[in-house]
């Protein structure tokens, strides 16, 4: 089983900056975590690697309001648990056996650790937000299942 490069974003808001696809360009698989905003959105990825994508509060109309509230992404042997809002959790990441809960939502950028189990928050990479960072994420998960996880600023 070969390692996976991970490319994930958030809170596109109808954006997607052109400084973000080359930060995309090497990933085998994209993860969006909602509040996509539009469809064109989702094409643009697709056509660059194949995209697992869930839906945001905003993911109203079209496509991005078929995308599910929540997706498992299984890599080199560990899952992934994808949602938009992490207040939404309602399970225990560590019992459900999954390596990381990423989300969305805050705008915020966050990696932590928290029981063995990663946590991890691109931030948004849309309209920016207040004074907020505008980012997005990589997880490279290695053929043994270990997770490394990279948060990246995205210039304007």
């Amino acid at each position: 089983m070969k390692s996976m490069r991970f490319g994930i974003l958030s809170d596109t808001h109808g954006l997607l900056r052109p400084q973000v696809l080359p930060l995309l360009a090497d990933c085998d698989h994209i993860l969006h975590l909602g509040d996509v905003g539009d469809d064109k959105i989702l094409d643009a990825l697709t056509a660059m690697a194949p995209i697992t994508a869930v839906r945001g509060n905003i993911d109203r109309v079209g496509r991005c309001a078929q995308l599910p509230e929540t997706e498992i992404v299984s890599a080199c042997g560990v899952l992934l648990y994808l949602l938009h809002d992490r207040q939404q959790l309602d399970l225990v990441p560590e019992a459900a056996g999954l390596a990381a809960v990423i989300s969305g939502h805050t705008h915020q950028p966050l990696l932590e650790w928290r029981r063995g189990v990663l946590f991890l928050n691109p931030g948004a990479c849309g309209p920016r937000r207040f004074r907020l960072p505008v980012s997005c994420a990589r997880l490279d998960v290695n053929s043994e299942g270990q997770l490394t996880p990279q948060l990246i600023s995205v210039s304007e």
